[in-house]
């Protein structure tokens, strides 16, 4: 596997919104750095920004999201389980011994930097409580019986079933390989649903649906990613088993970007301020505060080796923006008011700067030479290049 040295931008590099209603408080990319993470910090926020009168536009699309959001879910007794890619514990016990060196066989090759990438993405989807809550939360959808028949509540217990496998399969094969401090690894998750998340919507669903489009977008390049290089590391099995999951995040990529298109047909200038003010925030990745008791900067050190070694770089969130541009036709849409209009001029042209940005980042790197070790209690505190 070959290991390259990246540095990705920070939010406060990004261009911002030439908006009047910009906000001066933005979103680190990272936990604090006296972090003893049990809880995130402390952040002044609207806790409600869409305008009530706007919860109608959610229940008048109710027929819509039942007819074109629900078919997108997978019945249960379709979908894959976990227990469809690992051994299997009914077999007589040599058997499921075998099996089980087998997998430690495949695995054994992989290098340290694959595992802790493989580790975060499996923290990131253990801590689902924390996403179902923030979606339950949005104003307009929220499921407020637990039961509701609703077609947004009933995606969101769906989705969160579904989403549900992913952490379950990762976290049983990392126990099942050996390489991984399962111990670390679960105070990880444990900490992590214990700091919650900041993901800036609002509890907006306008705000959430953006976030969620990109956000499962991003899942399915970093699975894909790691799929790819299980499959040239050596192990099908895990190349399978990855790729299952960036198929089901293609899939929930596909219902959220769907919910965001049909917003931009009814309301276009409250659709686009919204896109707009999720990319001026930048999007956070989901477990922006893990911590594992003993490194402050966890995510960070995380992210750089997910960069380095090619699972989610700087160059996937630009790409991921020209994605979403081009699905929702944003250079094309007309008819928006000053507020979409500049928010449109913003995001269209966001891409490119951060590319430059990047590249810029990049040169100052190559330039500085210095590159520093970082421990990972999750790979039993061996140190890693970054």
């Amino acid at each position: 596997m070959q290991i390259r040295t990246c540095h990705s931008i920070t939010t406060q590099t990004l261009p911002q919104l030439p908006c009047s209603s910009r906000k001066a408080h933005h979103r680190h990319l990272l936990p604090p750095l006296n972090a003893a993470v049990s809880a995130a910090p402390f952040k002044a926020r609207k806790a409600h920004s869409m305008p009530p009168e706007k919860k109608e536009i959610f229940k008048s699309l109710e027929g819509w999201a039942s007819e074109w959001v629900l078919p997108l879910l997978k019945p249960v007794e379709q979908c894959w389980q976990p227990q469809n890619f690992l051994p299997d514990p009914s077999l007589p016990h040599e058997e499921f011994s075998h099996q089980v060196k087998e997998l430690r066989e495949r695995t054994k090759e992989l290098p340290d930097e694959y595992f802790v990438v493989l580790v975060g993405d499996m923290v990131t989807e253990d801590a689902l409580p924390t996403y179902q809550t923030m979606i339950n939360n949005l104003d307009g959808v929220k499921d407020d019986s637990g039961t509701s028949p609703s077609p947004w509540a009933v995606w969101t217990r769906a989705w969160t079933a579904e989403e549900n496998r992913h952490g379950d399969l990762l976290r049983t094969y990392l126990y099942l390989s050996g390489r991984v401090d399962m111990a670390k690894v679960e105070k990880t998750v444990h900490y992590l649903i214990s700091a919650g998340m900041d993901p800036g919507t609002d509890n907006n669903p306008y705000l959430g649906f953006v976030y969620t489009s990109f956000q499962e977008r991003a899942t399915f390049v970093a699975h894909g990613n790691t799929a790819r290089l299980a499959k040239e590391g050596g192990d099908p099995v895990l190349a399978r088993l990855c790729g299952t999951i960036a198929a089901d995040e293609k899939r929930h990529e596909n219902a959220y970007s769907r919910i965001v298109e049909k917003l931009l047909e009814v309301d276009p200038t409250g659709a686009m301020v919204a896109i707009g003010n999720m990319m001026e925030k930048k999007i956070t990745m989901p477990a922006h505060l893990m911590y594992d008791g003993d490194d402050p900067r966890l995510f960070e050190h995380y992210s750089a080796v997910a960069q380095r070694i090619g699972v989610y770089t700087a160059n996937d969130y630009a790409d991921i923006l020209e994605f979403l541009v081009e699905r929702w036709r944003l250079e094309k849409l007309e008819g928006l008011m000053a507020e979409g209009k500049r928010a449109q001029d913003f995001v269209c042209g966001l891409a490119p700067r951060i590319r430059r940005l990047q590249e810029r980042a990049d040169e100052r790197a190559r330039k500085m030479k210095k590159h520093h070790g970082v421990k990972f209690s999750w790979i039993f505190n061996k140190e890693l290049l970054l």
